[in-house]
């Protein structure tokens, strides 16, 4: 295409700055852990580091790939091995269990996560296939319903691996894409009882999940059960006052909170930087959401509108879940913090979706900073 220009500096320079802190805290939250369980206090960091620098290049590489050539093979390749992978999370032999999920395949002695895989898959399936659309979503079961369907079998096969925040995430990316597409408001209305009936089934009928409602709401009833790790996340918040207690002396890390370097670092972050430390955080996620969505207002074409969307979208929710999880917000579930949360998976397949962003933006029309 035409007027290709340089990519949003400022959306990348916020990426490399998230990701920077990220790797600190990284290596600060794994430290006493990594010591116990490996006698080697640079276990994680050097992982994440290794990660970190796959997903720059992945990054880079997005960013100058002209995202117009992720056509139709493209799209649904990736969608149906995302079914599949995710289909073979559940075949024991295959898929690897943890903490009683089933989210993992082993592969070369790296853990894949598909489910990673399958939301960036969802984005350009949806994003694709709308941006061919000739007539508007007008009808819920003529338009809309082939894309619920294909959010359905996602949806279904997450919840078979008891990943219900990966569900959640997944629901809200879509649905913002498909209202940006056009999708009415009545369309929605229509999802609100049977999203709401399955959510609620699979909370009262699967063991791991009542229990979690029961310690977001009284984790006291519990403390050294399944409130345990609300409190010490409450505890470290908490005790992080204005600034912190500074870089690295976090008290909560040191084996209080199950893995501090994963899905609950963002309390090791507030208890060593405060509450200057999470202000920080939170705005330079907002300047990515910002940055985000004017890529997206000021696309080139429906199809990188939807693309950049659906990006957007996944960090931003996905951040607001984390955050909400480990402040009790909302009831516990593993769902790791874009660009700081341990996990390669995530890391670079984050990483790869920004720079699909990047990439975006170069042919979007605005003024650059």
């Amino acid at each position: 295409m035409k007027d290709k220009k340089p990519f949003d500096f400022l959306l990348f320079v916020t990426v490399l700055i998230l990701l920077s802190m990220g790797l600190i805290m990284v290596f600060s939250a794994s430290a006493p852990t990594a010591e116990k369980e490996y006698g080697n206090i640079y276990y994680y960091i050097k992982r994440q580091l290794v990660f970190a620098a796959i997903g720059m290049v992945a990054m880079l590489l997005a960013a100058n790939y002209d995202y117009h050539k992720i056509g139709r093979k493209t799209v649904w390749s990736l969608f149906l091995a995302s079914v599949v992978l995710l289909v073979l999370v559940l075949i024991p032999g295959i898929g690897s269990q943890s903490h009683g999920s089933w989210r993992w395949i082993v592969i070369a002695g790296f853990r894949f996560q598909p489910s990673e895989l399958a939301k960036l898959a969802l984005i350009l399936f949806f994003s694709y296939n709308l941006s061919r659309r000739r007539i508007p979503l007008e009808s819920f079961f003529g338009d809309l319903l082939p894309y619920l369907f294909a959010l359905g079998l996602i949806a279904a096969l997450l919840l078979l691996e008891t990943h219900l925040s990966a569900t959640i995430i997944m629901i809200a990316v879509a649905m913002i894409i498909l209202f940006v597409a056009g999708a009415k408001i009545r369309h929605f209305a229509v999802l609100v009882v049977p999203v709401a009936v399955v959510i609620t089934a699979v909370i009262m009928f699967t063991d791991y999940m009542t229990p979690r409602i029961r310690s977001w709401l009284d984790p006291w009833s519990n403390p050294r059960g399944d409130g345990w790790q609300t409190i010490q996340s409450l505890y470290a918040i908490g005790s992080g006052g204005l600034f912190g207690r500074g870089l690295g002396q976090s008290m909560q890390k040191f084996l209080y909170i199950p893995e501090p370097h994963n899905d609950y670092i963002f309390p090791i972050l507030a208890e060593e930087l405060g509450f200057v430390g999470v202000f920080t955080v939170l705005l330079l996620f907002l300047i990515f959401i910002w940055r985000g969505i004017k890529v997206a207002v000021h696309a080139a074409d429906n199809y990188g509108c939807y693309i950049a969307t659906g990006v957007t979208a996944l960090i931003a929710v996905q951040a607001l879940f984390n955050v909400a999880v480990v402040t009790n917000s909302v009831p516990p579930t593993g769902v790791s913090l874009p660009f700081f949360s341990a996990g390669g998976t995530a890391l670079v397949l984050f990483m790869t979706e920004v720079g699909i962003l990047l990439n975006v933006s170069r042919y979007s029309r605005y003024e650059r900073i």
